[in-house]
């Protein structure tokens, strides 16, 4: 009778590597999809009638009252697309910007028990981020657990240039951001040089954004509301 080869049993860090890689594999497989599906760039020098006429075709398949939708706001549309606010510009090494005024999207896959700890560390903080204020240009920010907390999305606005912003969390709050995206696969670590490439290979840039005030920066608004508290002060003291 042949010999039997013995079965070989994987130690917990093979294991452990294994599941990782898979996770890995799978995050980027689902970017390039993402990325695929974002891919679809606009014509070059199309007029406003042209991008009207090729926006009917699309929603030729759509539904009915979406189409009675888009002919209601047709109006409205051609007016904005001939006057826009503010441009959508590059904020740098990636992302966009509007104005002062730029935005940052991440989704990254959880590191092993990572949702678990993020979760117990959000709800300890009970909604409290003042200590993001020492950065002094961070507008928002949002933390959403995605695919039965197998994924991250972190989005926020921000003022100026991307190298700047992740220069200044570096400088600033290095230690929080290592507590809060440790829980990210791969996170390298703030001081690691290789953070910048970790964050940007994980981005994903806005194709759309509104900001209701895109000529103001966090300081701007600081100073606005110091102003506006003054001058009440001021005529509760007149009147």
């Amino acid at each position: 009778m042949a010999t039997q080869p013995a079965p070989v049993r994987q130690s917990a860090d093979e294991a452990n590597s294994i599941f990782r890689n898979a996770r890995v594999e799978e995050h980027r497989k689902d970017n390039t999809a993402m990325a695929t599906q974002t891919l679809t760039p606009p014509k070059q020098n199309q007029t406003i009638e042209e991008k009207i006429q090729h926006l009917r075709k699309l929603y030729a398949e759509a539904p009915e009252f979406a189409q009675t939708a888009l002919e209601n706001t047709l109006k409205d549309l051609k007016a904005t697309a001939a006057q826009p606010r503010s441009r959508m510009e590059s904020a740098g090494r990636t992302g966009v910007r509007q104005g002062t005024v730029s935005e940052l999207t991440v989704i990254a896959p959880f590191a092993p028990g990572g949702a678990v700890r993020l979760r117990a560390l959000l709800q300890l903080r009970n909604g409290n981020f003042d200590d993001t204020d020492r950065v002094g240009t961070v507008h928002d920010m949002r933390f959403v657990f995605l695919d039965n907390d197998t994924k991250l999305l972190f989005a926020t606005a921000y003022d100026g240039d991307w190298d700047v912003y992740i220069e200044d969390f570096v400088a600033k709050i290095p230690n929080e951001m290592d507590v809060l995206f440790s829980c990210w696969e791969g996170w390298p670590g703030i001081h690691s040089p290789k953070v910048k490439d970790w964050i940007a290979k994980h981005q994903i840039t806005a194709e759309g954004w509104y900001v209701a005030h895109p000529d103001l920066t966090v300081r701007d608004v600081h100073r606005v509301k110091r102003l506006g508290k003054a001058a009440e002060e001021f005529l509760d003291k007149i009147g």
